[in-house]
């Protein structure tokens, strides 16, 4: 029961980019039409599972054994940049309208601090393999969530004509997102 608590837990109470304020360069780069920000929410989520897997894996079967400790944000960094040119590579192959519509926010995956941040976050909790996966997933979920309401609020907003010109554009989008972080703020503490 504690991994669905974890679950859901880093869907809405931890939200990696409305509560803990982590991947907002594509959430706000990407949000602009729903299409577009589901692909890149569903690429973020397979990066972000593939992360956390492989980022545990090399510190606790390589980092921690060898005491190099240390190196954990260089050796996450290059295990995400080479998932990324992976993920990167299939897109291209399967989906190639995808491709292009991510256009510069694919490769970006590999700065986006929100998969880094979790792969951080799952070492300093010291978390299982397993909760490791669930929390990534969650997670990343959770990214899809938000970036996909965020894309449901500013096309609507772009159909409004009485959105003053001064707030137009990415000003009423950092509003949007304040308010939507104050939302989520509201399930701060119901699961810890």
């Amino acid at each position: 029961m504690s991994l669905l608590w974890l679950f859901i837990g880093s869907i809405f109470v931890h939200n990696i980019l409305l509560s803990r304020f982590l991947g907002c360069c594509p959430f706000l780069g990407v949000s602009t039409n729903s299409g577009t920000a589901k692909g890149m929410g569903v690429a973020v989520i397979f990066v972000t599972v593939l992360a956390a897997i492989a980022t545990w894996l090399v510190y606790n079967l390589v980092l921690a054994p060898l005491h190099l400790e240390y190196l954990y944000t260089l050796s996450f960094i290059l295990v995400i940049a080479a998932l990324v040119q992976f993920v990167e590579l299939a897109l291209k192959k399967i989906n190639p309208v995808l491709y292009k519509s991510l256009g510069i926010f694919l490769p970006l995956i590999t700065t986006n601090c929100a998969v880094l941040g979790v792969a951080v976050l799952n070492m300093n909790e010291k978390y299982s393999l397993v909760e490791s996966a669930v929390n990534a997933f969650g997670s990343s979920a959770g990214f899809l969530l938000a970036i996909m309401l965020m894309a449901g609020i500013r096309e609507r907003i772009d159909r409004n004509t009485n959105v003053p010109k001064c707030l137009q554009g990415l000003p009423i989008a950092l509003v949007t997102a304040g308010l939507m972080s104050i939302a989520f703020m509201g399930f701060t503490g119901m699961i810890k």
